[in-house]
């Protein structure tokens, strides 16, 4: 019953001329936001990077927000600091948790290059921060005297990359978590990069008991992997053996089959049934998504909303794009036909086990069976996703409901006309269909 955005897209200031003022244009949008009944946002890095226009993902200077002359400009990218903190203070007024892209492996914009007396290799490896905070050199990189062997897949655009086991950048990443959580008022991390670096890390950044307004908080975490579904897999059981299982990661491997639902003609939807994802295998570290900042010309070219359906009415944590939701318009506020429509299923409706129906290679139909406790109410519902092009398509299937009316609350496709209700038999059987290239839900009425 959560969903976050992602509240950033690569070079976002520049593309809405909005540089060094995006705090404020997120901090803008919280209000709205909250009323679509958002959960949280993702922002993106808030230090200074090698160039104070960058995006941050190439950190320099941890402790500068935007507030020291250096590396070309004052403020970074997005704002300073006190315009982060507006930010913070106007999304917690919002109830909207805020989630720090922590990017702690490789830096870059060092101020001078030295030799590794390990190695002999000469790198841009010395830091002298604006902020006095968390100067380095090269034992602080790889290799030194820590740990001398290279991570594989760790190198990253030939930046030089953090030892985590020295002492003085363990303490310093620790401090800089702390400050995100205690000082800012952040409520969690994405981890960048997180192949890049032991699991451990991110499982002792994670347990460390933050105090935020006099009382413990557990951050929520999420963590970049790039991989396939038994390498996250495996990251996540790491990480998670440190913590209280609160560890998550970005479900890659769904994400791609969905990129083939919406872009791949003919593509078969059993494919959405078989055993890869992290969805499928750990639904409750699941980060669901549809495109990010990273895909660039990987993005998701046609009826994007199809794949947002899925995210939004199965398990896990769905996040949601900030181009797409504002950019390329689908949030479509006040209409069954878009985003707003599909988190309102999520959080009313979607709760309980996922039960696949019917498959085949262009009709898939699945039913949450429901959930209920004190404090939560979600009867249900059914899920009808469409891959022809030409027709709505629909076939009769045995609900767990007999004898109960269903009416259609959000459905989008190449063919908008509204769908009829639908009402089961004495077995719970009924057809459920949906518009062509789309998707219809369909949600348990009681009278």
């Amino acid at each position: 019953m959560a969903v976050m955005m992602q509240a950033f897209y690569w070079d976002a200031p520049q593309t809405e001329k909005q540089e060094g003022n995006w705090w404020n244009v997120i901090a803008e949008r919280c209000e709205g936001l909250s009323k679509a009944r958002f959960s949280a946002l993702w922002l993106p890095p808030i230090s200074k990077g090698s160039d104070h226009r960058s995006m941050g993902y190439d950190p320099y200077d941890y402790w500068d927000l935007g507030d020291y002359d250096q590396k070309g400009g004052v403020k970074t990218l997005y704002g300073n600091r006190a315009e982060l903190e507006a930010l913070v203070k106007v999304a917690t007024e919002n109830k909207l948790g805020l989630y720090g892209d922590m990017v702690i492996n490789h830096n870059s914009g060092a101020d001078e290059e030295e030799v590794n007396p390990l190695d002999g290799e000469t790198r841009w490896t010395k830091f002298a921060p604006a902020s006095g905070k968390f100067p380095r050199d090269w034992n602080c990189f790889h290799p030194s005297r820590y740990e001398q062997v290279m991570l594989e897949g760790e190198n990253f655009a030939g930046f030089p990359h953090l030892c985590h086991r020295n002492p003085d950048v363990y303490a310093a990443m620790f401090e800089y978590a702390r400050f995100l959580i205690e000082e800012l008022g952040f409520n969690g991390f994405r981890f960048d990069f997180a192949k890049g670096f032991g699991s451990w890390m991110i499982g002792v950044l994670s347990k460390y008991r933050y105090v935020q307004n006099g009382k413990e908080i557990t951050p929520f975490v999420v963590a970049e992997l790039w991989s396939g579904t038994e390498e996250i897999g495996n990251w996540i059981d790491r990480a998670n053996s440190m913590t209280d299982t609160q560890i998550s990661a970005f479900d890659f491997p769904l994400r791609y089959k969905l990129k083939d639902v919406c872009d791949t003609p003919n593509y078969d939807l059993r494919g959405l049934t078989k055993g890869e994802g992290v969805l499928i295998d750990r639904p409750l570290h699941a980060v669901t998504f549809v495109d990010n900042h990273d895909m660039g010309e990987n993005a998701i070219v046609n009826d994007k909303l199809m794949a947002y359906s899925f995210i939004l009415v199965h398990e896990g944590y769905p996040c949601i794009f900030w181009y797409d939701y504002f950019n390329n318009q689908l949030d479509r506020p006040g209409t069954p036909n878009g985003i707003d429509a599909l988190i309102a299923v999520h959080h009313d409706y979607a709760g309980g086990e996922s039960n696949i129906l019917h498959a085949d290679p262009d009709l898939y139909i699945m039913q949450r069976v429901g959930f209920e406790s004190e404090d939560i109410h979600q009867p249900g519902l059914i899920y009808v996703l469409n891959n022809l092009g030409d027709q709505w398509s629909g076939t009769a299937v045995k609900t767990k409901w007999p004898n109960q009316k269903f009416r259609p609350v959000a459905w989008d496709g190449h063919d908008q006309a509204h769908p009829d209700e639908r009402t089961t038999d004495a077995e719970g059987m009924s057809e459920f269909p949906a518009p062509p290239r789309g998707y219809a839900v369909y949600v348990p009425v009681f009278d």
